[in-house]
């Protein structure tokens, strides 16, 4: 069986025990596919999710999302993923590089990556370039609970703009 496969069974494995709760387990799994193959950039991705959304530990989070950006940058999860962190913390100028950065990928996720920018002027007070971006991820999505979301907070930056 290819190295490749195997690993990419094992990074299965391992979201399927994160799925299921299974935190410590899908790290372990994680960390053993690191231990044969350092440079798998997908498992990094997931100790950067599993950080940042399980642990609460956003300084290592942000560790595992660099080190994935550095071996697989054209894997564009690790854009959405390293965007929410760095929103969270309020680094919006690194935000808005990672953004840019994503847009360059034509797998990317456009609607995606409109409500980040739309989320990053609304956090700044800009509503009115909030509205903007609300307005591309709500025509860009082919779902519609995005398309909702999307028109919540068009709404939101509205009466924000109206006080």
């Amino acid at each position: 069986m290819d190295s490749t496969v195997k690993l990419e069974e094992m990074l299965l494995m391992a979201d399927q025990d994160i799925k299921d709760g299974y935190y410590e387990s899908g790290v372990k799994l994680l960390e053993e596919i690191l231990s044969i193959e350092p440079r798998f950039g997908k498992a990094y991705n997931h100790l950067g999710w599993l950080y940042y959304n399980k642990f609460k530990d956003f300084e290592k989070a942000e560790n595992y999302f660099k080190l994935a950006l550095e071996h697989l940058p054209e894997y564009v999860a690790i854009y959405y993923n390293y965007a929410i962190l760095l929103s969270t913390l309020k680094r919006f100028d690194e935000l808005e590089k990672i953004l840019e950065k994503a847009l360059t990928f034509q797998a990317v996720d456009k609607a995606t990556i409109a409500n980040e920018y739309g989320i990053m002027h609304e956090q700044l007070g800009n509503f009115e370039e909030a509205i903007k971006h609300y307005k591309e991820c709500a025509s860009k999505t082919f779902y519609q609970d995005t398309q909702d979301l999307a028109i919540e907070a068009i709404e939101r930056c509205k009466k924000k703009l109206s006080l």
